[in-house]
């Protein structure tokens, strides 16, 4: 049987409590009053945190946008990279030209190295430097 009464009572209590509420009574009680600093802190706390939610979302949504950009600039640069290496093969080049009408060849033997000696080359600078003044 106390388990019906403490039933009752508590939703006796709750009544009231709804009935006070509707009234406006809460509003102007003591409790209210001394604990507004307490609430209105409260109420800054949830602002801030819906605010941050907020910027959380946009920042989230930058990101995604970043990477969807990053994604196809990433393609657009294999793209080019591969149709550049392709143009300057020396194949390629010579094609371009002769369409161009500048008509060369590809050389048929490999360029020769050219090596001095340190009195040839000695000799060579001199005769360069000379002509400069």
């Amino acid at each position: 049987m106390t388990t019906k009464s403490n039933g009752t009572k508590r939703k006796i209590r709750l009544g009231r409590s709804i009935m006070s509420l509707i009234r406006g009574e809460v509003f102007g009680s003591d409790w209210l009053i001394s604990n507004l600093p307490f609430l209105a802190f409260l109420l800054l706390l949830g602002l801030v945190y819906i605010g941050l939610g907020y910027a959380a979302e946009d920042t989230v949504r930058d990101i995604n946008a970043n990477k969807n950009e990053l994604k196809e600039r990433r393609s657009e640069y294999i793209t080019i990279k591969s149709d550049l290496m392709y143009a300057t093969k020396q194949s390629e080049l010579i094609k371009i030209l002769n369409k161009k009408g500048l008509n060369l060849e590809e050389a048929a033997n490999p360029p020769k190295k050219i090596e001095l000696s340190q009195k040839e080359w000695d000799k060579y600078f001199k005769e360069a430097n000379d002509g400069k003044q």
